[in-house]
Order: structure tokens, then C-alpha cells, then sequence
């Protein structure tokens, strides 16, 4: 009887005590923040405050402690969706820093930069050209221009089919359907400018693989706001493998940049689609 009482008493000594190493060595918020912060730009919580240090405060714990750690995304991934958002935005002091985090997360040179160059079919190319100059100046300062090449694989004679080759796929006829009424059949203008320059001259860039690609056209449009593209690229995201927990996770990454709201309408078109494609 003494012997299973000692026993017992054992087991639960045992059992206290990986319960109370467990909470030790628990990540606070504050914890997993300096450890990002490391990482990306080689501060802590206590070191980089600015000019407001309350606000950095709530700013750094959110961002870096408790968003980052959402969904299964990788901090490269999560970097450059957090590029392709500032860039959107023309939030370029921000831009600048995140592009060093994202090099210093393990991104190449080319990858940021495709990121960039992908938000151009969407925003614009004047805004574009805005984050396009703010990354050249910080490769410039970080001495890396000799490692960024020409990627484009398509040229004047192949863009379309090879633009075509990526689009159709994934989406189909649907632009040309849905502008073939426009005056003097100006819609398949409207089609084969898409077809030629979003997926010709972009998509079939090296540098960034097609999932990527689509990803970060997830970060833009839900930062912009446009809710029926949105769902088009959201249905394209899961035809090429992007799954829905992966979706999700991104645009919960790019909450803090973009605000509630509009995260807030991208995640309910996922839900959508949730729905409709009866996945749980």
C-alpha cells in the first residue's frame, strides 16, 4: 500500500512539474514579438519605439507577437505579402523597412521585386513605379544590384499564348465574355490587353511561381477593397492549390496594414465561397 502511494505521489510530482515548465517556457506576445523583430530587422520591443511609444507598443505586440503567428505561412511568405500591401497602399516609408525585413526573412532580391512588379496590373503603373523606386534605392543601400537579372520570358511574338497558356486555365473566357458588347468590339481589346499584360508580360516572369503569384493578388485586391475580383482570385487561388486555411491566413496577415473593414469584406467573400464550394 506504501509502495502505490509513493508511486502515485510521484506521478503526480511529475505531472506538476511538466505543467509548470509548460507555462514557463510559453511564449508571451511580447516574447514571439522580439523574436520576429530579430529577425526582420535586428530590434527588440525595447529598443525601437519612434516617436510614439505607446503606439509602437500596441503596434509591435499586434503585428509581430500575435499576427505573424497566424496560419501556417512562412515568414518569407508572410514578408512579401506585407511588401505587395505597403506597395499597394504607396505606404513607402513602411514599404522601405519591410523591404529589408523581407530580405532579411530569406527573400531574394528578384522575389521582392517581382512582388512589386505584380502589383501593376491592379494598382497601376504610376503607383508602381513609386515602389519600384523605393526598392531599387534600398538595394542600392544594401549593395545587391548585382544580383537582380532580366526574368521575363516572353516576348512581343509569344506574350498572348504564353499569357493564354496561365489565364485560361484559371479563369477561363470570363473578361472576354463579360466586355464582348462593348462598342466597335472594343471589348476584346480590353480581353487581350489582360491577356498579353497581366498574365503575358507578368505572370510568366521568373522569380515568383504562380501560387505565389496569386497569393499576393490576394493581398492587393483585399487591401484595395474589390470584393468581385476578390472572389474570382479566390476561386483562382484553390484551382492552382492555395488552400482555403492558406487564404485565410493571408489575409489575416495584412489586417493590421489595411484595417478591419476591409479585411473584414475579403474574409466574408471567403466564407462565401466556403458555402459554395461546401468546404469546411
Amino acid at each position: 500500500m506504501l509502495k502505490k502511494i509513493l508511486i502515485i505521489s510521484l506521478i503526480l510530482l511529475f505531472s506538476i512539474n511538466l505543467t509548470v515548465n509548460a507555462k514557463e517556457n510559453k511564449m508571451t506576445r511580447s516574447d514571439t514579438a522580439n523574436k520576429n523583430l530579430k529577425t526582420l530587422f535586428n530590434i527588440s520591443l525595447e529598443n525601437n519605439k519612434g516617436t510614439d511609444k505607446d503606439f509602437m507598443d500596441i503596434l509591435q505586440k499586434y503585428i509581430f507577437g500575435e499576427v505573424f503567428e497566424i496560419g501556417n505561412i512562412d515568414i518569407k511568405t508572410r514578408e512579401l505579402l506585407t511588401v505587395t500591401t505597403l506597395a499597394t497602399m504607396q505606404t513607402l516609408p513602411q514599404l522601405k523597412a519591410h523591404i529589408n525585413g523581407a530580405l532579411n526573412a530569406g527573400n531574394t532580391p528578384i522575389e521582392i521585386r517581382e512582388a512589386i512588379y505584380q502589383c501593376a496590373p491592379f494598382i497601376g503603373f504610376p503607383k508602381t513605379l513609386n515602389a519600384i523606386s523605393v526598392f531599387n534605392e534600398t538595394i542600392k543601400e544594401r549593395n545587391l544590384e548585382n544580383e537582380l537579372k532580366s526574368t521575363a520570358t516572353a516576348g512581343e511574338s509569344d506574350r498572348f499564348k504564353k499569357g493564354y497558356e496561365i489565364q485560361n486555365p484559371i479563369y477561363g473566357n470570363e473578361i472576354k465574355e463579360n466586355f464582348k458588347n462593348l462598342p466597335d468590339n472594343m471589348g476584346d481589346d480590353v480581353a487581350r490587353f489582360l491577356t498579353e499584360v497581366c498574365f503575358g508580360d507578368f505572370y510568366t516572369r521568373e522569380g515568383l511561381d504562380i501560387r505565389t503569384r496569386e497569393l499576393l493578388t490576394i493581398a492587393i485586391l483585399t487591401t484595395t477593397g474589390n470584393t468581385t475580383t476578390l472572389k474570382s482570385h479566390i476561386k483562382g487561388n484553390l484551382k492552382i492549390g492555395n488552400d482555403i486555411s492558406t487564404i485565410t491566413a493571408s489575409i489575416i496577415q495584412i489586417m493590421p496594414y489595411i484595417g478591419f473593414p476591409n479585411a473584414f469584406g475579403a474574409l466574408n467573400e471567403v466564407k462565401e465561397i466556403m458555402r459554395e464550394e461546401k468546404i469546411k
